[in-house]
């Protein structure tokens, strides 16, 4: 637990970066990166300034994809180095510092749809066996009845065809999904399934939960993600890098069970950090605007916090937070808090948390966006209920009693800038804030002068060195 608060950075300066990346062959960039499709698109869009994009295992190769990108359209190009929040997602604030009109994003993407800048997915072909993959999926589905779909990390969408092609003359119940880079201007069909940039149609009698599901791809964020959404399917992949498929035995339950008890610390917690993880995503200022509203009726404190990519290190800075919501995309949303000095839960258990009106059924939401309003799994808030009318609830963590009806609307509030309280017996005033409490009860409280308390002593030579090793340290010990 300490060297995730703490490091000395010997871990970084020892860091070899290795000069040839796996999986991008030196002899066909071109064809990697699909030169021609993203030459085209530029040129036809008539963009003069390109920000292009790569994750760290594939920034190897982006001054050579610069170069000759910039031959073929004598348009600027820009590399973004490093990206603001994860590099699934297209980082817009960094692209528009630049001044670029569109974006490139190169490698494995979410697939979430952006609120500004035109962008062009280039996944990078990772190359698949497909022999190797129907093979495995026959071992795994030997009843040629069996209703399967078919999904694919995006580095491997490009075989899905192929495979396909093999598959399909010997399962007739197969579904095979394709990815969409934006949301589709029309509504979703009967029995149509649009999620995580995916879309499919289940055509089985009992829906989607009498079908199984099919991952191509390693396991990762992408598969957490599918088989805690679909939950209810059983789930097999194959794995392209090892080749070898197999039934996943993650214990989806045992998973949900960690989840809803975050929940229960989100009920229990009574100041809330709302980190923002995202600033490209469409849809993520209507749900800090949603979040905000919902703590503030339901009796809790919360902070807004812009802390880029979240390490334990960073909010271990905020100890007044009891618990922090983190609105990023999909796949990020679901950080492993299990390091952190706080739990870090999704927008969607924030609101199994707070508002009553939401019941556990037992589909777990991992894209936010399901939340707003409008959206398809979006629940109202439900009218403000007495204090002396409230049903009491009894905290499963610590035993207590705890609140859980809802205020009225924060419009009908003092601000919080209002809310005083008597200091002490001189009948000063004080605002009440979670912050200035939580250091009020804390031994070291900052600087104070204590004029005439502190013996007046000449200066003294101070510390040399580095924080991490002064030179007198050694001799203290």
């Amino acid at each position: 637990m300490a060297a995730a608060f703490s490091s000395d950075g010997e871990a970084a300066l020892r860091r070899e970066l290795c000069a040839t990346v796996a999986g991008a062959p030196r002899d066909d960039l071109d064809g990697f990166y699909e030169m021609g499709r993203a030459a085209a698109f530029v040129r036809d869009g008539g963009f003069r300034k390109v920000a292009l994009q790569f994750p760290d295992e594939l920034l190897a190769d982006a001054v050579e994809v610069a170069a000759r990108l910039e031959a073929a359209t004598e348009a600027e190009m820009y590399v973004l180095g490093d990206t603001t929040y994860g590099s699934c997602c297209v980082d817009e604030v960094a692209a528009e510092h630049a001044g670029a009109e569109t974006v490139l994003h190169y490698g494995p993407a979410c697939l979430s749809p952006c609120r500004k800048l035109p962008v062009l997915h280039i996944f990078g072909q990772q190359p698949l066996d497909v022999e190797r993959c129907a093979e495995a999926f026959r071992e795994l589905f030997p009843e040629r009845q069996s209703h399967v779909v078919v999904l694919s990390d995006v580095v491997y969408a490009h075989a899905m065809g192929e495979l396909e092609q093999q598959l399909c003359p010997e399962y007739p119940n197969i579904i095979f999904s394709r990815l969409v880079c934006r949301d589709p201007p029309d509504p979703a069909l009967p029995g149509e399934e649009r999620k995580f940039g995916r879309q499919f149609l289940v055509e089985a009698p009992g829906g989607l939960q009498d079908c199984a599901m099919f991952y191509v791809g390693a396991e990762g964020l992408a598969l957490t993600s599918f088989m805690l959404t679909w939950n209810s399917c059983a789930f097999s992949s194959f794995n392209p890098t090892t080749g070898c498929g197999r039934r996943e035995t993650l214990n989806v339950n045992r998973a949900l069970m960690r989840r809803l008890y975050l929940v229960e610390r989100a009920r229990d917690a009574r100041v809330v950090g709302i980190l923002v993880g995202t600033l490209g995503v469409a849809g993520y200022l209507t749900l800090l605007q949603h979040l905000r509203e919902l703590l503030c009726r339901a009796g809790k404190r919360s902070y807004t916090l812009a802390v880029g990519k979240p390490n334990p290190a960073k909010l271990a800075n905020f100890l007044e937070v009891d618990i922090f919501v983190l609105v990023a995309c999909a796949q990020n949303s679901l950080l492993d808090s299990s390091d952190f000095y706080r739990p870090v839960v999704t927008p969607y258990e924030l609101e199994l948390a707070c508002n009553p009106a939401r019941k556990w059924t037992g589909n777990y939401l991992t894209d936010f966006r399901d939340l707003l309003p409008g959206a398809c799994a979006h629940v109202e808030l439900p009218p403000a209920v007495p204090a002396v009318e409230a049903i009491p609830d009894i905290s499963l963590i610590t035993g207590e009693m705890r609140s859980t009806h809802l205020c009225d609307s924060p419009t009908s509030q003092l601000p919080p800038s209002t809310a005083l309280a008597c200091r002490d017996q001189t009948r000063a005033l004080m605002e009440i804030s979670p912050a200035a409490s939580f250091l009020e009860s804390c031994r070291w409280r900052g600087l104070e002068q204590q004029l005439g308390q502190t013996p007046v002593s000449k200066a003294v030579q101070g510390r040399r060195g580095i924080a991490i090793a002064y030179e007198d340290e050694g001799c203290e010990q």
